[in-house]
């Protein structure tokens, strides 16, 4: 793409009302808008980044036996009437409307009791199951404070996956295998060294569920952490019990902020038997569906790369969730300068990589301090100077680190 095809700009200054520096610098760099306290938009940039991590996350669920749908944002009470999650009083985040002919409506801030009744169809013998369904669908949450940029809103897209099996048995071990997807994930989008498995409350569910906390200086959670045993523990549930349940002592651990980033849930049957989902087994009886839930949101993974990888310049991002592989820009100068950045251009999109080229009328400080601000993993500098040399500057963002390349070498490096 070519810079001038962006609808979006970058700016000097983030909104005087914005705190959080993933909003901050997303804002500033042009891949977010502010609509308003805990709502954003997705311009052109931030979309692109938006959906690598879609894409990372997508693969993973596939690739343990997750089969993607779509439901309705809009709910009908009586589903939650019955497992009694409708009442304001006990559920505070609802968002909800009325019908012009009468009656309620509300806006799905998660969808265990949707699933589970649709599931009602589709499930009858022990032979409809295990499954697993999952979704990327926008979520709607009455946060009495937005805050943290990107962390924390209202209305936000979340891949919610919901496990249906046979048995407890069968359940933990695609427990297991979906823990192990979600490290696969924070690996891929760059947060693998710093997010662990958190041992946290199972609620009324099981013992323990887990979170995948990175940590992080703008984390609104607080965990204990064994770097050496890659264990952590959230500040709710430390105790002894939990201490002996997995090894470790007080003194093994440090505390640390950290930001969540994912979850994963066993539900048993409390979901099931509430709204009938059973099964016939083998032997003719009929049994509740064992559940679990495992959730992402893909914008909060984005907001805390952005947040723990940004240095004094802007945004750094990593390989595999940049908006753009490479960044070329080129410094006005002759016609032979532009000519060679453009036939660079061809020459990186010939060859697959996806590339942003800054074609803009602009002066090179300005060049250079936008392309610092967006991130991408290397700069390519078309100059003069690098025509008169025969080879390219290639600076990388993360580390500053610049090579002189050939059109070849680039190719190469970039693919």
């Amino acid at each position: 793409m070519r810079h001038t095809e962006l609808f979006t700009k970058t700016r000097r200054d983030a909104p005087s009302d914005e705190v959080a520096k993933n909003a901050q610098l997303l804002i500033r760099a042009g891949y977010i808008h502010k609509e308003m306290a805990g709502v954003y938009d997705l311009l052109p940039l931030g979309l692109r980044t938006f959906n690598k991590v879609v894409g990372i996350i997508r693969e993973e669920m596939n690739n343990i036996g997750g089969t993607e749908l779509h439901l309705s944002a809009l709910q009908s009470p009586e589903n939650w009437r019955k497992t009694d999650r409708w009442d304001d009083e006990k559920v505070d985040n609802w968002f909800k409307t009325s019908l012009r002919q009468g009656g309620e409506l509300g806006l799905g801030f998660t969808h265990e009791e949707t699933l589970t009744a649709l599931m009602r169809e589709h499930i009858s013998s022990w032979r409809d199951l295990p499954t697993y369904p999952y979704q990327f669908q926008t979520k709607f949450r009455n946060e009495a404070r937005a805050k943290s940029g990107l962390m924390r809103t209202r209305e936000f897209v979340m891949k919610d996956l919901y496990s249906f099996s046979r048995s407890t048995q069968e359940h933990d071990v695609f427990y297991a295998a979906c823990g192990d997807a979600y490290e696969r994930i924070f690996q891929r989008v760059g947060l693998g060294v710093l997010t662990y498995k958190t041992f946290a409350s199972g609620g009324s569910f099981s013992k323990y569920s887990h979170e995948f906390q990175a940590l992080s200086a703008a984390g609104e959670d607080t965990v204990y952490v064994s770097k050496e045993k890659k264990i952590a523990i959230n500040k709710e549930v430390l105790n002894d019990e939990v201490l002996a349940d997995l090894g470790v002592t007080r003194d093994e651990l440090t505390e640390e902020p950290a930001i969540e980033v994912g979850n994963i849930f066993s539900l048993g049957t409390r979901f099931s038997e509430t709204l009938g989902l059973t099964y016939k087994n083998e032997d003719g009886e009929s049994v509740p569906v064992v559940m679990g839930s495992y959730g992402i949101g893909p914008a909060r993974v984005m907001a805390t790369v952005a947040e723990v990888f940004a240095d004094e310049k802007g945004l750094v991002w990593p390989v595999a969730i940049a908006p753009f592989r490479a960044h070329i820009v080129e410094i006005p100068g002759s016609e032979d300068v532009k000519k060679e950045a453009e036939e660079l251009y061809s020459s990186l999109m010939e060859a697959g990589i996806d590339v942003l080229y800054d074609n803009r009328d602009a002066r090179a400080g300005e060049k250079f301090a936008d392309s610092d601000l967006l991130g991408i993993p290397v700069r390519i500098v078309v100059s003069e100077k690098t025509l008169a040399a025969g080879k390219f500057e290639c600076v990388e963002r993360a580390t500053g680190h610049t090579t002189q390349k050939s059109v070849s070498g680039l190719i190469q490096t970039l693919s």
